[in-house]
């Protein structure tokens, strides 16, 4: 009897290592697919379902529809004038922005590689994923040391013959100062002739897409999960494409936006007069310029927004959209003539807010959530759904939770932190903003829940010093958070 016990042991065992290995296989086969949509320079409230009643955005609409929305997500800022820089590196390192910073000067250097180990293509590829990217990269690092599949990469941007200054620092060429009036046509945006997005032949936003749809081709015949980092250039300038897309908006049914300036004070003291961004339109702004701009950011919006429907339409093609998660969001925002300013390098909601659209298995349809987070959290939720443990140096956190309705615990209680350079410091909390000038010692204050387009600053009123030095402390003790190397202690109000 007991060589019978003995063997029903053994038996019992072997059938519960092999059940557990088992399942451990079927863990990995259940391992959901990613699909990363990143767009460069996209606002937060440029997407028609989010309540855009002027730009076209069917497929955009779709996904909101599909999913979640978090509506309050913010990049931290940049340390240098591209912005961009410091938000993709924050997202494939998961560091918050000095941190990234430290570990993009060193990729810079061709140092400490290593860390790439703890990317986010590399944690993916280590769980089994087959990753890709494709499109702007803007890392100091080769991608290739951070994806297994890489296709076209592209900077973005002016073509470089029109990246020109002259003797006084101001910038010249093709696309910039324009349009000085109705009558001027020095930048047509679908003249082929003026590369930028057409260099090479076809709009890169095509041939993105191109790449992406191979891609997905290849992966229906695999069983392996996923990773796709698909970054797209638009809407970011040159502002370009077809005409077809811009006869979808004439320019008198642009509006104008409600907090419009002529130009914003102060420019050269918080880092921004001999910008480039802020030289793609003449100073003082114009009605007919701004519209003119906002025309062009609009059509190459619906032109990607178009290219977006192909990927979702080849993904639900090859089946694999039953078990993929997607996420869409910009790596910053844009002005495009708010507060008299065009580009990304200030503290409004118009720069730092994106929006950040996540569909999916068990993700909500048609939600919205309004808690404030950073879009570099994707990184952390993708991990969670691919059930790899976040490293310790991973400062962002998963929504997931959060997405699929299980916590409404709110993520970031101490409030969401920006910078940028030494000339500006934010903190937003608790439904007001407080943005700092260091170099002019001024202190700006919005009560966002009565005045979302930050046009009344209440700094001044005495009613609010104590809301304004409340989060002032808050800013202080988030720089020291995030290591900020900034002393702002002289301008404590």
């Amino acid at each position: 009897m007991s060589k019978i016990r003995n063997v029903a042991i053994i038996f019992g065992l072997f059938l519960l290592l092999g059940c557990d290995s088992i399942s451990k296989k079927e863990e990995e086969k259940e391992l959901p697919n990613i699909l990363f949509l990143f767009a460069d320079d996209y606002t937060y409230d440029a997407i028609h379902a989010l309540g855009n009643k002027v730009i076209n955005t069917p497929n955009l609409d779709r996904l909101v529809n599909e999913g979640t929305s978090f509506t309050n997500a913010f990049n931290m800022g940049g340390w240098q004038g591209a912005v961009c820089v410091a938000s993709r590196s924050m997202i494939i390192t998961g560091r918050s922005i000095w941190n990234a910073k430290q570990i993009n000067d060193k990729w810079k250097k061709k140092e400490n590689f290593e860390l790439a180990e703890q990317s986010w293509g590399k944690l993916m590829e280590k769980k089994g994923y087959k990753t890709y990217m494709s499109g702007k990269w803007h890392v100091s690092i080769d991608p290739k040391k951070v994806f297994q599949n890489i296709k076209n990469l592209r900077a973005g941007g002016m073509p470089k013959d029109h990246r020109k200054k002259d003797a006084l620092g101001n910038w010249i060429g093709k696309g910039y100062n324009r349009p000085k009036s109705e009558e001027d046509k020095s930048w047509i945006p679908y003249d082929t002739i003026n590369g930028g997005f057409w260099e090479g032949g076809k709009h890169w936003s095509e041939v993105l897409k191109d790449d992406a749809l191979d891609f997905i081709d290849d992966a229906s015949n695999s069983d392996d999960p996923f990773f796709m980092y698909l970054s797209f250039n638009a809407p970011h300038d040159p502002r370009q494409s077809p005409k077809s897309f811009l006869d979808q908006y004439p320019i008198e049914n642009i509006p104008l936006p409600e907090n419009w300036l002529p130009e914003y004070p102060n420019m050269n003291e918080i880092g921004l007069e001999s910008h480039r961004d802020e030289s793609l339109a003449p100073l003082p702004r114009t009605p007919y310029a701004i519209k003119t701009h906002i025309r062009e950011y609009y059509a190459i919006i619906t032109h990607l927004d178009q290219q977006i429907g192909e990927i979702l339409a080849a993904l639900k093609k090859s089946g694999k959209d039953k078990n993929t998660y997607i996420f869409f969001t910009g790596d910053h925002g844009l002005s495009v003539g708010r507060h008299g300013l065009l580009g990304k390098q200030n503290m409004f909601d118009h720069s730092i807010r994106v929006p950040l659209l996540v569909v999916g298995p068990d993700i909500p349809k048609k939600h919205k959530i309004d808690q404030e987070v950073y879009l570099q959290d994707i990184m952390a939720t993708s991990l969670e759904l691919a059930n790899i443990d976040q490293p310790d140096d991973i400062e962002f956190n998963s929504l997931l939770a959060v997405a699929m309705g299980k916590s409404e615990e709110k993520i970031y209680k101490n409030g969401i932190y920006g910078a940028y350079i030494d000339y500006q410091r934010m903190i937003r909390k608790d439904g007001f903003k407080l943005i700092v000038y260091p170099k002019i010692k001024k202190t700006v204050l919005f009560d966002l829940k009565n005045d979302p387009l930050e046009i009344n600053d209440l700094s001044t009123n005495f009613s609010y010093l104590k809301k304004k030095t409340d989060l002032f402390s808050g800013l202080l003790s988030l720089q020291k958070k995030f290591g900020d190397p900034l002393d702002l202690s002289s301008l404590v109000p």
